[in-house]
């Protein structure tokens, strides 16, 4: 609870009406009902994004063919994201909250790439070729994890802003970058890259395979919205005191373009799910049929 004894510490910095709750979880000044619901929007959206795997995990422990239906440079290049989150989170000195939202995805990313190597040798003698070695992996990952969460950091006053998933911000206003901005900004750049060029070896593998068969939309779907709501989010909030609505986007462009350009090529991923319906009806309708006709 310690973010929320820095926060109180410095509330009084904030415009009258302020939302107490809101500084002391998030370290953000919610000056009226814009700034409320834009951290509202940011809430909701870490949220979707946190639940898109489970569909895909419940997807592929029925079908077993996830190996097939996800693309492993898909799955790299959305680790490679959070990653480049999760280590921003302490480069940029970020709130614990949005630390530990950045370790939990990475942990869940962990997972399911440990399923994809389940099923990838499942049928092979492999040190992955059984759930138990599947899990030691996870848990292997999770204890490297772990210690990054006791590294000190040196405390400063929260001004980032709530910004849903992507979890690095820079302090707005009309000046120079400071060096913690460019951090910020370089890894963030790097962090939208990966996730934009994740989509694509997804959409060749269901175009080569002609099919969607053992991949869950709804993971699709979740993380769609989830960057709906975080681009509103940003979009909705107010610029600090003295600074233009340019320059406030302008700090926010890395994350705006790598949300915005994720949701339109997961649109595309939509567009295929709906193209290749048919054909994954007729795929799971010919595995049920008997070989022997009666």
């Amino acid at each position: 609870m310690g973010w929320k004894k820095l926060g109180s510490s410095n509330f009084s910095s904030c415009p009258n009406g302020s939302r107490q709750w809101i500084w002391d979880v998030f370290g953000e000044c919610a000056k009226d009902g814009w700034d409320e619901a834009s951290v509202g929007l940011g809430l909701i959206s870490i949220l979707c994004f946190a639940a898109s795997t489970f569909p895909q995990y419940i997807k592929a422990c029925k079908t077993g063919n996830m190996d097939q239906a996800l693309s492993l440079w898909f799955l790299l290049g959305w680790i490679g994201g959070d990653s480049c989150n999760l280590i921003g989170s302490f480069l940029a000195d970020q709130l614990p909250l949005q630390t530990y939202t950045a370790v939990y995805y990475v942990l869940a990313d962990l997972l399911m790439l440990s399923l994809y190597f389940h099923y990838k040798f499942k049928k092979r003698p492999s040190l992955l070729s059984t759930p138990i070695n599947a899990v030691l992996l996870f848990t292997l990952a999770m204890a490297c994890v772990a210690p990054l969460l006791s590294v000190p950091r040196p405390r400063a006053a929260p001004a980032e802003v709530f910004r849903g998933r992507a979890l690095l911000s820079v302090e707005p206003g009309n000046k120079p970058f400071t060096r913690k901005e460019i951090v910020g900004f370089a890894i963030g750049s790097v962090s939208s890259v990966l996730y934009l060029l994740s989509r694509l070896p997804q959409i060749r593998t269901n175009f080569l395979r002609q099919s969607t068969q053992g991949v869950s939309y709804s993971l699709f779907a979740l993380v769609m919205l989830g960057n709906t709501l975080y681009g509103l989010s940003v979009l909705l909030k107010n610029p600090e005191e003295g600074e233009s609505e340019g320059s406030y986007l302008l700090h926010h462009l890395p994350w705006l373009v790598g949300s915005l350009g994720v949701l339109l090529l997961d649109t595309i991923i939509s567009i295929q799910f709906l193209i290749y319906r048919n054909t994954d009806t007729t795929a799971t309708s010919s595995e049920r049929r008997p070989l022997l006709q009666s």
